[in-house]
């Protein structure tokens, strides 16, 4: 075990952590520059166009250190972005040591300072490195004095690297032999395997993605898991090297796949802990904790004979993903689809954009929304995430939202601006802590709802790009919220109505039948656009009719020759407005749900 070196590289994102993977596995020799690719270890295209990594990944190296001992690392790509932060948590617990990595050009940020307290609630050595000091705009210096300041690190530790042109990356896989501890634990104990990864083959079922913590796993063992309470025989196990490497057994210490026959993500829970079934552990490895959506939306075909298509989509995209929920959903105006409980704005961004893409599935999905507490006046409690089951406003005694603690990492010159952003979207709380010169960091409690629309975008826009956002999950407190409804000639449409707080219910009704008015074709009587709250409207739109010039063909004569006419095509038009329906189309919710997303 002393051989062995158990660590991930985590830091905010866009600061370089793939690319130092990328080199780190270079220099171990762990893949030849022929089969060599950029973000080697992300596996997705969308990880790839857009530079983030979403799925954790694993790679076991071989490192022969300058005095000549040979060294199994294992390395652990995590996720940079808030929204994966389960994935990173349960890395965390597969390791004894963790790569810091801080951007020599932007310094400290949001993330970074989370993932510091994540990784010392697990007792992680860390070993800083200040990554892209290739950069002209690089301040080495003023790196060491933010890792100091900030995360109250070792500055002189610090490696400094530029994982894009390879230099300093020798001296950072020797600080990970000399600084960070090897694994510990007993092989002969009974065995505890902790499951912080899973990925589906689709002919080999689910791959296990596993760190030994105690005992020892051979193959033909029979596993059972403690938290899911299933059973299976294990097939195959071994390294995660570029391809899977079978072996014999996992002993305490090491990392590596088991294949169990697992059909799918679904039959088990990222997080568990493996043991045998003949002599199991006493307890599992403790911290589990399961994914928690926070936020929720609807999605529809587009073209509703694509129903089975998205159904068996969503099915495949959950096989891999076990922090996606869906469940069966049906609106008037869209027909059938599912209401999806997603761990942020970015991972609903994820599995929309490949749903469209792995399975050409064209969609309408509803204005996100958080899980409300209503508390009823028969003293039941219920959770409502979707405006369809709210229930009568004269039955409910009081309601709860969710609240987080935002951190925002500004320059100091745009502290005014985000606290003015903050206080817009209903911050109860600010607080400034500089933390360096220039720098300034403002917490803020506000709801979780309202960062889901337009709140990260204003904040890059005031902050010209350098504001970071991270936040925490606290507790719920009182609200005032109510279901607004959105007519259209006098009838609700069910899809488009929304859980909202009142005192910002007129400026988006307002929004919403602005963009209703612009998209829906003019029909032959006036067509009122209307938002209400129960039975009060609080904004409207009107579309015009078309009109046709009856009095055209009138040549001359009395007057009232034009006024019957005219009173003709009025009683036609009321007529037509009491037994015409509108026909609102595709595009119209498409217009609307993405103009309110944006």
């Amino acid at each position: 075990m002393k051989q062995i070196r158990n660590f991930c590289i985590i830091a905010h994102i866009d600061h370089g952590k793939s690319t130092l993977a990328d080199r780190l596995i270079q220099a171990c020799g762990g893949v030849t520059q022929r089969e060599f690719r950029d973000q080697l270890l992300d596996a997705m295209d969308i990880e790839r166009e857009r530079g983030i990594t979403i799925k954790s990944n694993t790679i076991t190296l071989s490192y022969r250190a300058p005095d000549g001992q040979d060294y199994l690392l294992n390395l652990i790509d995590t996720p940079g972005h808030v929204d994966f932060s389960h994935e990173v948590r349960r890395s965390l617990m597969a390791c004894e040591g963790a790569l810091m990595v801080v951007d020599a050009s932007q310094g400290v940020e949001a993330q970074t300072v989370a993932n510091l307290y994540l990784a010392l609630d697990n007792n992680l050595e860390l070993l800083p490195v200040i990554n892209k000091i290739d950069l002209p705009a690089a301040d080495v210096e003023r790196a060491r004095e933010e890792i100091d300041a900030d995360l109250g690190l070792d500055p002189f530790e610090a490696i400094p690297v530029s994982a894009k042109t390879g230099e300093g990356i020798q001296d950072v896989l020797a600080g990970i032999v000399e600084k960070l501890p090897g694994p510990k634990g007993d092989p002969d104990a009974p065995l505890k395997a902790l499951v912080f990864d899973a990925h589906y083959d689709r002919y080999r079922g689910v791959i296990l993605q596993c760190r030994v913590m105690e005992g020892t796993l051979n193959v033909r063992d029979s596993i059972h898991f403690m938290h899911a309470g299933r059973d299976f025989v294990v097939e195959e196990l071994g390294y995660n090297q570029l391809k899977l490497t079978p072996k014999q057994q996992l002993s305490a210490g090491e990392v590596g796949y088991i294949i169990a026959g697992i059909k799918s993500v679904r039959e088990i829970e990222i997080g568990d802990t493996i043991t045998l079934l003949d002599s199991q552990a006493a307890e599992p490895v403790p911290g589990y904790k399961k994914a928690r959506q926070v936020v929720f939306s609807s999605i529809y075909p587009m073209n509703s004979n694509e129903y089975k298509d998205l159904a068996s989509a969503l099915d495949k995209l959950a096989i891999n993903d076990a922090a996606l929920t869906f469940e069966k959903d049906s609106s008037a105006a869209l027909g059938f689809g599912f209401r999806c409980g997603f761990l942020g704005l970015l991972h609903l961004d994820v599995i929309q954009e490949r749903l469209q893409r792995e399975f050409s599935i064209g969609l309408v999905i509803s204005a996100p929304s958080v899980k409300y507490k209503v508390a009823l006046k028969d003293g039941r409690v219920i959770d409502v995430d979707n405006p369809s089951y709210w229930p009568d406003p004269s039955l409910i005694d009081a309601v709860s939202e969710p609240y987080i603690t935002a951190s925002i990492l500004t320059p100091e010159e745009y502290v005014g601006p985000v606290m003015d952003l903050c206080r817009e979207h209903r911050s109860e709380s600010q607080t400034m802590n500089y933390l360096s010169v220039g720098r300034v960091e403002v917490t803020s409690h506000m709801p979780l709802g309202e960062v889901l629309f337009d709140f990260y975008g204003k904040l890059k826009t005031i902050t010209r790009g350098y504001g970071s956002f991270d936040y925490e999950p606290t507790e719920y407190q009182a609200t005032d919220v109510v279901k607004v409804d959105i007519l259209v000639n006098k009838e609700p449409v069910d899809t488009l109505s929304y859980l909202v707080h009142r005192d910002k219910a007129r400026a988006r009704a307002l929004h919403y039948c602005e963009q209703l008015a612009e998209a829906i074709p003019r029909h032959q009587f006036k067509i009122p656009i209307q938002g209400a709250i129960g039975g009060t409207v609080i904004a409207r739109s009107t579309i015009a009719p078309y009109r046709k010039d009856v009095t055209a063909k009138l040549y001359g004569g009395d007057v009232t020759r034009k006024n019957k006419l005219l009173d003709k095509q009025k009683k036609g038009k009321a007529k037509m407005k009491l037994i015409g329906r509108v026909n609102i189309p595709q595009k119209a919710f498409v217009a609307v749900l993405r103009a309110d997303r944006d």
